[in-house]
């Protein structure tokens, strides 16, 4: 009998779409880079952030909509080796949840104790 795949484990992802994050670990090329995150990947537990692990991929031409040829698109990366960077105090940080007098519940900066969002 054949074993099923492991799935990996699914957290809460404390990142959203539009955010600003910098690499803190990785490759040196793009460790320390800052980036807008493109989209969220909470199954597999990564992000995509523009301009960061950016790889090539061959692609075929299809029709009259796609030229073919090698395009260079951004590769989705570990979260774990992402960190939030903070509007009001511009550095990376940690993410706390703060509790609004009107019941909501928004992300805060562990660093300045500013609310995040909106």
């Amino acid at each position: 009998m054949a074993r099923k795949a492991k799935e990996p484990t699914r957290r809460k992802m404390n990142i959203k779409r539009g955010d600003i994050v910098q690499v803190i670990s990785g490759s040196a090329l793009w460790r320390g880079k800052r980036g807008r995150v493109i989209k969220v990947l909470p199954k597999e537990n990564r992000v995509i952030v523009e301009g960061v692990y950016l790889v090539w991929k061959h692609q075929r031409p299809m029709g009259r909509l796609l030229q073919g040829g090698r395009i260079q698109k951004p590769a989705p990366i570990p979260r774990s080796k992402v960190m939030l960077v903070c509007p009001h105090c511009d550095k990376p940080t940690r993410i706390k949840m703060v509790f609004l007098e009107d019941g909501r519940k928004v992300r805060g900066c562990k660093r300045c104790g500013e609310i995040i969002d909106a």
